[in-house]
């Protein structure tokens, strides 16, 4: 029963890691996607100001933040085990 519950915690962890690896790959492709047209659209309409650059740094440190949170590096120490520390921390306080 116990070995099964463990098996099961187990699949669940590593079926949510699994889907942000996902997200952050399909961030990964929207960004390497839309770029290019915001460059293009820019540079075609108003090539004398480079406002490309905005969107481009902007959203790129949003997507360096997501990869630091799915590859494991997290700047808060919020890190993926954080949660069932403190879970455990607690409740051996009130034992």
């Amino acid at each position: 029963m116990e070995a099964n519950f463990i098996q099961e915690e187990r699949y669940f962890k590593a079926q949510k890691r699994v889907k942000a690896i996902k997200g952050f790959y399909t961030h990964l492709t929207i960004y390497c996607l839309i770029i290019p047209v915001i460059i293009y659209v820019n540079l075609t309409y108003e090539p004398h100001f480079h406002w490309f650059w905005f969107s481009t740094l902007g959203w790129g440190t949003g997507l360096f933040f997501h990869w630091l949170r799915v590859f494991g590096f997290n700047l808060l120490g919020f890190g993926k085990d954080w949660e069932e520390k403190k879970i455990k921390e607690y409740m051996n306080e009130n034992i």
